[in-house]
């Protein structure tokens, strides 16, 4: 396992859809990126999934967790709820207006997610 920060028990972590489609690139993008501008520490979504004990006691302890889900499927939200997590934020690509199937994963679709996300987590 890399070096870790396991001292910090209050934090901000984002989980993000790193899906097949276009709109799936995009959210794992934009969460690196919102990552990189500090709106939380980017953590291993397949990493819960697999149920590694480590990471959901680290998800456990967060003192907010944000989604970033790539389409309708809502894939990253869904692992954290079958693992019981329910106070999360969900954002999801689709709803910046952007289409599945018709969005180039750059740098400008990138952006327009996390001033999305941005804008979003202020309003709630």
């Amino acid at each position: 396992m890399s070096a870790q920060n396991t001292n910090v028990t209050t934090q901000k972590l984002i989980f993000a859809c790193s899906g097949a489609a276009d709109v799936g690139a995009i959210a794992d993008l934009a969460a690196r990126g919102m990552a990189k501008q500090g709106m939380g520490q980017l953590i291993c979504l397949a990493a819960v999934a697999a149920r590694i004990e480590w990471y959901i006691s680290k998800a456990q302890k967060a003192d907010a967790i944000v989604v970033v889900d790539g389409c309708g499927m809502d894939c990253g939200r869904k692992c954290l709820e079958h693992l019981g997590f329910s106070s999360f934020k969900h954002i999801r690509v689709t709803d910046s207006g952007l289409e599945k199937g018709k969005s180039l994963p750059g740098k400008e679709n990138v952006q327009k997610v996390i001033d999305f996300a941005r804008a979003k987590l202020q309003d709630n």
